[in-house]
């Protein structure tokens, strides 16, 4: 039986018809397609930070390097507090499979306080930079370091933004078919934010205490 209706319109003469097609005209996975085409945009943003860092990681002007400002017991403990968010995400998409709607929201919201404490530990770090003079307008390379991880910041806050958003939606309308993309989405997401900082915590931290 076909899904197409005509709806013809009163009056003289012979009318156009109007089609309306009652079922989905979405292609299917076609929201996961464009979001994959959109992380691939963002590998390029970073791929270009990363480029810039490389180039100017050793401008310092005269002012500190990294092997002078850079912590590292700090910034394992942040790696420690996204990496495990990572972790706790995959068991929100778990619950999400055996439709157990508690144990996703109550994952998720571990998930969100393991970003803010990433995200804590970030701007403590940042203050702490810019406190002792080693702010962005010190050298190249001191530039180049709050733009890349700064930027690496700000994906984070968005992506709480939209975990605390999906939150609110999954307490109104539950384990939909658009709430499971969604976090579908956003589990993408939160684990390409994993990997770009695996590879800001070895080419920026790592490598710049061991010069």
């Amino acid at each position: 039986m076909s899904n197409t209706h005509v709806i013809s319109h009163p009056g003289g003469g012979q009318p156009a018809p109007d089609f309306i097609v009652r079922e989905d005209h979405h292609p299917e996975n076609g929201t996961l397609l464009g979001f994959w085409i959109y992380l691939m945009s963002d590998c390029l943003i970073f791929a270009c930070l990363f480029a810039v860092y490389g180039v100017q990681g050793r401008a310092y002007a005269g002012g500190p390097s990294g092997a002078d400002l850079f912590e590292l017991p700090l910034v394992a403990l942040n790696t420690a507090m996204l990496l495990l968010s990572s972790i706790t995400y995959g068991f929100a998409m778990l619950k999400m499979q055996q439709n157990k709607l508690s144990g996703t929201v109550g994952w998720l919201i571990v998930t969100g306080l393991f970003g803010l404490a990433f995200l804590g530990l970030e701007l403590f770090e940042f203050s702490h930079l810019i406190h002792i003079g080693a702010g962005p307008q010190r050298s190249a390379f001191l530039s180049s370091f709050f733009t890349l991880v700064g930027t690496h910041g700000l994906h984070v806050t968005f992506g709480i933004i939209w975990l605390v958003t999906l939150l609110f939606q999954l307490k109104r309308h539950g384990l939909i078919p658009e709430n499971r993309r969604r976090l579908m989405c956003l589990s993408m997401f939160w684990h390409f934010l994993d990997v770009v900082w695996i590879g800001v915590f070895t080419f920026v931290y790592l490598m710049g205490v061991l010069q």
